[in-house]
């Protein structure tokens, strides 16, 4: 469950997000951020599993996972501010930072506080998920 926990964490993290919860967009617009993303996501603190790595996609500045386990929600702000907010059963995390060009980086924890670490993220070519 924790590895679960953490790789949520790291596929929400690293599509990143701004606080624009509770704005509904018909259609997505498109954000300088989209496109496939590769993060890796360090546990600092707690028994979370010492590094993952995961694919994301950021669409209209919002993310998308390629997985069916876990709710991500969160948004990519114009200037690249990210805050996201990840659920798996009754536990959850969330992780904020900051992508510029290509590349992120930002901080995570869960809501319970037994883990927390820090992400980066890089963006990808093509399609590939």
């Amino acid at each position: 469950m924790q590895r679960s926990i953490l790789r949520s964490v790291f596929i929400a993290l690293i599509v990143g997000f701004t606080a624009t919860s509770g704005t509904v967009m018909s259609a997505p617009r498109p954000n300088s951020f989209d496109g496939n993303w590769s993060v890796i996501i360090h546990t600092r603190q707690g028994n979370c599993g010492e590094s993952l790595r995961y694919s994301v996609r950021i669409i209209g500045g919002q993310v998308q996972s390629g997985e069916q386990n876990y709710r991500a929600a969160g948004s990519v702000s114009p200037n690249g501010a990210i805050r996201v907010v990840v659920a798996e059963g009754d536990r959850s995390a969330s992780g904020a930072g900051r992508l510029a060009g290509n590349a992120g980086s930002g901080l995570w924890h869960t809501d319970r506080g037994d883990c927390s670490g820090d992400w980066t993220a890089q963006r990808r070519g093509g399609d590939n998920w």
